[in-house]
């Protein structure tokens, strides 16, 4: 079969491979949409020591069941592997289990032919869905699941709350389109890359501004920020725009820089709240979101095939792809 891997700092190419069998227990699956996630930009440029070229990435996946018990059927797939024992996984928190692991990071990704994956990890899809979209299930799921919580922590319900999203990545566009849906008072996203912005302007989630600039949104003012990046100066910022009683939800994992001011969610009682990945209940709650068109058509997508990943990955790293989402699409 034909992978991608990643085989370098700034270096993706694409390879022939043995295809992976389906063992008791797992399924083979056809990929037919595999989403670049922030974090495979991050193994990317080489600030990623867990994922170890050569190696296949590639996590946001959807495709084809051609061996297993499951053969025939569309899927897309929980690419999250735990122990399914622990406290947490018991609990209903497997995103927090200590011997968690990744298709894409501790073993072989998506960007090929074929994946094997543990059954009981499928999520049969509607007729109706297009693999491109069901792909969205984890990036979203992501979203959802920081949205969900943070909301727990708010003292009034986001639709009285004034939010503002930081990133117009994947993850953030999909984070506002969330809070649209549930009716935010007012929504703003932050976004420094002008094309993203344009994009972002043209899906009407929000109003956009270019943090770097000087014209930005007035310090306390929204009750809930989500940092989609995860940077010491998003943290920074984040701190300057949340007010007293606020909260932040951070989900981005850019960097571990300085920049949260802890004093000020001391003294103004700001709760700072961390968000890893989700839940099966996450994953299942964005499929029906997606296959519903709650979060609207998702037609700012950018699909490409497999065999442009190289330059997929590019256009990313040097900021000319508009899209805040690519998918490349395996052709045989």
């Amino acid at each position: 079969m034909k992978a991608l891997f990643y085989t370098g700092k700034l270096s993706m190419e694409i390879r022939e491979e043995p295809a992976p069998v389906a063992a008791p227990g797992l399924s083979l699956v056809k990929v037919e949409a595999a989403g670049i996630c922030g974090s495979d930009m991050h193994a990317y440029h080489g600030h990623d020591a867990r994922r170890v070229p050569p190696m296949i990435l590639g996590h946001e996946l959807a495709g084809t069941v051609v061996d297993g018990e499951l053969s025939g059927t569309r899927v897309a797939i929980n690419p999250m592997l735990t122990c399914n024992s622990c406290r947490e996984c018991l609990e209903g928190n497997p995103n927090r289990c200590q011997t968690r692991d990744l298709v894409g990071l501790g073993r072989a990704g998506g960007f090929a032919d074929y994946i094997a994956i543990e059954t009981a990890n499928l999520f049969p899809l509607d007729d109706s869905l297009s693999a491109t979209h069901a792909s969205l299930m984890e990036p979203t799921a992501v979203s959802l699941h920081a949205v969900v919580m943070a909301e727990r922590a708010l003292t009034r319900p986001i639709s009285e709350s004034r939010a503002l999203v930081i990133g117009g990545g994947a993850i953030g566009l999909l984070a506002a389109l969330v809070l649209k849906q549930k009716g935010a008072r007012e929504l703003v996203v932050a976004e420094t890359n002008e094309p993203r912005r344009s994009t972002l302007d043209s899906i009407g989630c929000g109003n956009t501004y270019d943090p770097l600039s000087s014209n930005i949104p007035d310090d306390d003012y929204f009750d809930l920020v989500v940092d989609a990046v995860g940077s010491g100066a998003t943290r920074a910022h984040a701190s300057q725009k949340v007010r007293a009683g606020g909260v932040i939800s951070h989900i981005g994992l850019q960097d571990n820089e300085p920049g949260l001011d802890t004093r000020k969610l001391t003294l103004q009682e700001i709760s700072f709240i961390g968000h890893y990945t989700y839940s099966p209940t996450d994953l299942k709650a964005a499929l029906n979101l997606i296959g519903s068109g709650t979060l609207g058509s998702l037609d700012w997508v950018d699909s490409r095939p497999l065999s442009d990943g190289a330059a997929a990955f590019e256009a990313i790293h040097t900021g000319t792809a508009s899209s805040p989402k690519i998918v490349l699409h395996p052709e045989s």
